[in-house]
């Protein structure tokens, strides 16, 4: 596959993920908005309301994350920096881009960082 067409597969993907991290989103926020006070019920109800908040709160965070990384890659391919490594500057092996298209990392600089 010849570096423009991976390049259009990439970008495909990451607006179809974007669409559905944004989806996913707006779900939480709708379902956080019809959440019940955690005032309400005895000590274990307003617990266990708590804990569910809690975990939807790092849930929300999390995909927020990955939505600024798939952001960040339509970025860098509009700035034609996309699929270079950010540790060693060569080319993210192909089979790794299509994979994961908002890796910033070949799988040498991933074991660079990590090491690290």
């Amino acid at each position: 596959m010849d570096r423009e067409a991976l390049i259009e597969v990439c970008k495909q993907k990451l607006t179809e993920k974007k669409a559905d991290l944004l989806n996913r989103i707006r779900t939480q926020q709708q379902e956080f908005r019809q959440r019940e006070p955690v005032s309400r019920g005895d000590e274990a109800d307003q617990s266990v309301s708590i804990i569910n908040e809690h975990q939807l709160f790092v849930s929300h965070h999390l995909l927020r994350q990955q939505l600024l990384e798939v952001e960040h890659a339509l970025g860098r391919i509009e700035s034609q920096n996309f699929g270079v490594c950010e540790e060693t500057q060569e080319e993210i092996e192909t089979p790794r881009l299509l994979a994961i298209p908002w890796t910033r990392l070949s799988l040498e600089g991933a074991e660079i960082r990590e090491a690290q």
